[in-house]
């Protein structure tokens, strides 16, 4: 969700042209989507993000302690998690994005990818009591 807050402030900054979950219906699945009532297009997007994120929490919440307890793990897993859709799951989907040179809207998903990893990691100690 901080992860979506943050793709919220780049694409309205225009550094953003087009969420990979949007692109993915409007591009795959465009019947799908002009299903869905207008007004409830963007929740339905977000909530496929957040499904996929929790899913991606939750493999790395399997990792082992040795790994995921590293401080450097859960940025570094953000970033792996975003490559695997820049070079993996865009082209495979062919999406437009995949084909061409975007680099602030890439420098922008893979901050945003940086937020979700650290969100998940355990760098922020809990206070021990």
């Amino acid at each position: 969700m901080a992860m979506s807050g943050m793709r919220t402030v780049t694409t309205r900054f225009g550094l953003v042209d087009e969420t990979p979950p949007r692109a993915i219906f409007r591009q795959r699945a465009p019947g799908l989507l002009h299903r869905i009532p207008r007004e409830r297009r963007q929740g339905v997007v977000e909530l496929v993000h957040w499904t996929y994120g929790a899913g991606g929490g939750a493999v790395f919440g399997m990792l082992p302690d040795a790994v995921r307890l590293a401080p450097w793990a859960g940025p570094l897993y953000g970033l792996v998690v975003w490559l695997g859709f820049e070079a993996g799951i865009a082209p495979a989907l062919g999406l437009r994005q995949a084909k061409e040179p975007r680099v602030v809207e890439r420098a922008a998903f893979a901050a945003d990818h940086l937020l979700y990893g650290f969100v998940l990691s355990e760098t922020r100690r809990r206070p021990q009591g």
